[in-house]
């Protein structure tokens, strides 16, 4: 992994520009500027709503940005090809990639799928290495032409998998300015909610700065805020939902949120209106991110005496191994309006929704509640005594890995990274897991047979 991704990942020193400049005492000027006033439609319609049947598509459409339950991964099916069968069919699609002359929009739609579908189900960075800013310069050829929304989604995808691959400092800086035209100016809004996803993508693994990344974490609060208008999707809730989701995967590479946590709550709070469910988890999941951002472990530096009884937060169920928690700061100052809301949607019941809908938002949006009253309990947490170990059984939210093995996500960090690997990964996201330590790095938790394989959390993200 290149030097400034492992420092992001393992220090956590990637802070909002208005807490450094804080931190700093600097000028008023060095702060990040506000959001522009949204411009924000009356009815929230969406034109296009989301079918159960669309919902359980295949993991592992080379098109897909989107990620299903989060109960188990699934496998791609069938045996695994030999290295050297796979190889050959990469290195025969690379070739066709890079020579488009005679090529056609169906030919390379149908190479842009095969590469795409070798690079989710294999670790195939040495395969590609020394050819990545030919395929990157290819793919944004593709993306800017436009001649097909299948050629141009799937050419975002396979820049997406090409940077996850092999992640270079040069990427970022060749793929960002183009992502963001695609998104401004395409007239296909799936083709949209695919740039955004790519540039979230490539702004984590692409060799962004600090200032790049909060930079693009503004430019993706004004489309959430303009419900689509910045990006000429008014109403659109598949870019909207896109939007919000890259913004909470960045956003966990920022460790100091505190000078800029109460605009971006204020944003999805208002998202939690939207008359989609995928716009309202992602905005409910996002905001219990900042919440928990907003606590942090109390260390051996810490004393008591500095803070109040009210800002010290101890796990209710005295859980073992559960540290009590200090908060930093207010991550926002109309916390009575916003659970009021969050109490709303997690009793909803309507006829507009279907009961997986509806089912979603109840299990999705409790969660978030007890986690913003409980700050100690992450995603799935349940009160309920386990009969063999006399305790709680805490954050029950898993991730089943080959039918022994269980990846356990108790915070709401680690929901937001897992979501955002899986969004580019799909199916082929434990083949990655294990063979690519940029993708391990991201989420470094591993648990098989009730039993720790290897943890390397750290607190900060």
């Amino acid at each position: 992994m290149h030097d400034l991704r492992r420092q992001a990942l393992e220090s956590g020193k990637t802070v909002s520009r208005k807490a450094k400049a804080k931190s700093q005492q600097s000028s008023p000027a060095s702060s990040r500027p506000n959001s522009a006033p949204p411009s924000r439609s009356a009815s929230r319609n969406t034109s296009r709503g989301t079918s159960d049947e669309e919902e359980e598509g295949n993991l592992s459409d080379e098109t897909s940005f989107s990620v299903n339950s989060i109960d188990e991964i699934i496998v791609p099916d069938g045996p695994e090809q030999p290295s050297s069968v796979w190889a050959s069919e990469l290195a025969d699609r690379v070739e066709e990639i890079l020579d488009r002359k005679r090529s056609s929009v169906q030919g390379r739609e149908t190479t842009l799928a095969a590469y795409v579908r070798v690079l989710t189900a294999q670790y195939a960075a040495e395969e590609i290495v020394g050819k990545e800013g030919e395929l990157v310069a290819a793919f944004l050829k593709s993306i800017k032409a436009e001649s097909s929304e299948k050629e141009t989604t799937l050419a975002i995808k396979a820049l997406a998998m090409t940077i996850i691959t092999s992640p270079s400092d040069l990427i970022f800086d060749a793929a960002s300015a183009p992502l963001k035209r695609t998104i401004s100016d395409s007239s296909s809004i799936p083709t949209k909610a695919a740039a955004i996803h790519a540039l979230g993508t490539c702004t984590f693994f692409g060799g962004a700065s600090e200032d790049d990344i909060l930079e693009n974490m503004t430019y993706l609060l004004e489309i959430i805020s303009s419900d689509g208008h910045y990006i000429d999707a008014p109403d659109e809730a598949e870019p909207v939902t896109a939007a919000i989701q890259e913004w909470g995967f960045l956003s966990t590479l920022v460790t100091d949120l505190s000078q800029d946590s109460e605009e971006p709550v204020s944003v999805f709070a208002d998202q939690l209106s939207s008359s989609d469910p995928s716009v309202q988890i992602a905005a409910g999941e996002t905001i219990a991110l900042l919440y928990e951002k907003s606590y942090s472990p109390l260390s051996e530096e810490d004393s008591q005496a500095d803070y109040s009884s009210f800002d010290i937060i101890s796990d209710p169920e005295e859980k073992h191994g559960v540290p009590s928690l200090i908060q930093r700061y207010t991550a926002y100052r109309r916390t009575d309006q916003l659970t009021q809301s969050l109490s709303a949607l997690a009793s909803l019941s309507t006829h507009r929704l279907s009961k997986k809908d509806q089912k979603a938002l109840r299990t999705t949006f409790a969660d978030i509640l007890n986690s913003i009253e409980n700050p100690t309990h992450g995603p799935r947490y349940q009160t309920a005594l386990n009969a063999e170990t006399g305790q709680t059984y805490g954050s029950r939210m898993v991730v089943r890995i080959h039918g022994d093995g269980v990846m356990r996500i108790d915070k709401w960090w680690k929901l937001h990274r897992l979501q955002g690997l899986r969004r580019v990964l799909q199916g082929g996201f434990v083949t990655h897991y294990e063979r690519n330590e940029v993708v391990f790095q991201s989420l470094p938790i591993m648990i098989t047979n009730g039993r720790k394989k290897a943890e390397r959390d750290s607190q900060g993200f």
